[in-house]
């Protein structure tokens, strides 16, 4: 293990986070009504809300080190389910829309999230679910507990094209 690894220990646990996110509520699919996802998010971080300070931040860890996970070129060049730009090319997907699927397969759950990486096929039917919800789980639930704005910054970058080895072509 190198030095920096060692040095990342989020305080939750991956069964931990699984066990929560799975709380959710969401088909294995991803297929759910986004009122309902929203409704699950509030749900859960209240129920973050009672964990100690250092759950509430690992479990944002974690969610921010499964998004990373998933950021590889391999996935988000894969174009939008069910969607053709004019001329009948495939539609890409934008960074945001990535994002975003990314975070419906994470909401999925664990048995998803596993067997999509590596293959990016069963990515495919998530290019078309957005659950930006679940990407502010952590921080409203840091601000019921403390009555604070969250402004921890996630020790992995989850934004688009962050993991340099996901996307070796834009290394820097």
């Amino acid at each position: 293990m190198d030095p920096v690894s060692e040095q990342y220990r989020p305080a939750m646990s991956w069964d931990r986070f699984w066990q929560l996110i799975d709380r959710l509520g969401m088909t294995e699919d991803g297929r759910v009504d986004c009122a309902d996802l929203d409704d699950a998010c509030e749900d859960l971080a209240a129920t973050l809300a009672e964990e100690p300070v250092e759950q509430i931040l690992g479990f944002g860890e974690r969610l921010a080190e499964a998004l990373f996970t998933l950021d590889r070129a391999e996935f988000g060049t894969l174009p939008v389910l069910g969607l053709t730009a004019p001329g009948g090319s495939p539609f890409p997907q934008s960074d945001d829309g990535f994002l975003y699927s990314r975070a419906a397969v994470v909401a999925a759950g664990r048995r998803t999230y596993e067997s999509v990486l590596g293959h990016p096929e069963r990515f495919a039917p998530f290019t078309d679910l957005h659950a930006e919800a679940i990407l502010h789980i952590h921080e409203e639930a840091y601000e019921q507990a403390t009555g604070e704005e969250c402004d921890h910054l996630t020790f992995h970058d989850y934004e688009t094209c962050s993991n340099t080895v996901g996307w070796p072509e834009l290394a820097r």
